[in-house]
């Protein structure tokens, strides 16, 4: 257990961090929202084509046309490289600054609850490094390979395919891209789990930040649940600035894990604290000598009362 001395030294340590961070990673989760209001826009802008417009050569018996009905997307996606590029880099300054917050809450989580998983950090920083790389780098050669088939004479199906999904380094890139954000949803699912039970962050953001982890791994929903992501950065940047609502989490302060209770606690502490206020509310019992209250004489009646006023007249 460490001493006093440590623990103080421990909590300034990351009070000065965290008040660094803080507007860095609220700064993140913009950048997030932004980058992904880019991309979306962009996209949303590109030519589609339907099943039946993809089988109109075929029904025409062109099974492979010198002119794929997907060129016009192509070339579409090569005329807005620059804005696909600019919003996957605004993505990946936004990655990085939350592996930062990651970090920090995990060496914070470490301290309080050493048997903490050791290779999250190791995940968290190889998986946040590496997708911020592979997603500009990934954009990148996408860039370059719509480009080439845009000045290239090569317009079939074939080419459109290897521009878009097939070729070499498209394929390394979705890979690597996978394999990195495999990574860090591990590392941040495990720093979430660690950071709730010694009390860090609340349940709520916990399991909202394993869903962000799920996310950056399987980017799900598109722009919709992509503020997910967006919204825990900027949530944790609050956090770090102490402008949480009702204050910071106890296990700050203290430098030691300060569970949250578990609901079975909550329903026993809130059926003390009513059986407390009936018991307060009841007004305490007179005692009188032998424990025994006697019983109240019946009330005399106006009747009675003449009846012994004529009496005493007649004596």
């Amino acid at each position: 257990m460490p001493g006093v001395e440590e623990i103080k030294q421990q909590v300034a340590l990351e009070s000065a961090r965290r008040a660094r961070l803080g507007v860095p990673a609220v700064a993140g989760g913009v950048l997030y929202i932004l980058s992904g209001a880019i991309i979306s826009s962009t996209l949303g802008g590109a030519p589609t084509v339907g099943l039946l417009q993809g089988l109109v050569p075929a029904l025409r018996g062109e099974p492979n046309p010198a002119v794929s009905p997907r060129a016009v997307e192509v070339k579409f996606i090569s005329h807005h490289a620059f804005a696909l590029i600019a919003g996957s880099t605004l993505a990946a300054i936004a990655i990085g600054l939350l592996t930062l917050v990651l970090l920090l809450l995990l060496e914070a989580t470490r301290f309080r609850r050493p048997g903490t998983w050791r290779q999250a950090r190791s995940l968290i920083l190889f998986g946040g490094v590496a997708v911020a790389v592979v997603s500009v780098g990934h954009q990148v050669v996408g860039a370059i390979e719509t480009h080439n088939f845009a000045v290239g004479h090569d317009l079939t199906n074939h080419a459109v395919d290897q521009a878009l999904t097939k070729g070499t380094a498209n394929i390394v890139t979705e890979y690597l891209d996978l394999l990195a954000g495999l990574a860090l949803a591990a590392g941040m699912i495990a720093t979430m789990v660690n950071a709730m039970r010694v009390g860090l962050i609340t349940r709520w953001m916990g399991i909202l930040g394993i869903f962000t982890g799920v996310l950056v791994f399987l980017p799900l929903g598109g722009a919709t649940l992509g503020f997910v992501p967006a919204f825990w950065l900027l949530a944790m940047g609050f956090l770090y600035l102490g402008r949480w609502p009702n204050g910071d989490p106890p296990a700050w302060a203290a430098g030691e894990a300060r569970p949250w209770p578990s609901q079975a606690e909550l329903r026993a502490k809130q059926a003390a604290e009513r059986e407390g206020s009936s018991k307060r509310a009841k007004p305490p019992l007179a005692r009188v000598e032998g424990d025994l209250v006697p019983e109240p004489a019946p009330p005399v009646s106006g009747s009675s009362r003449r009846r012994r006023r004529k009496r005493g007249a007649r004596r």
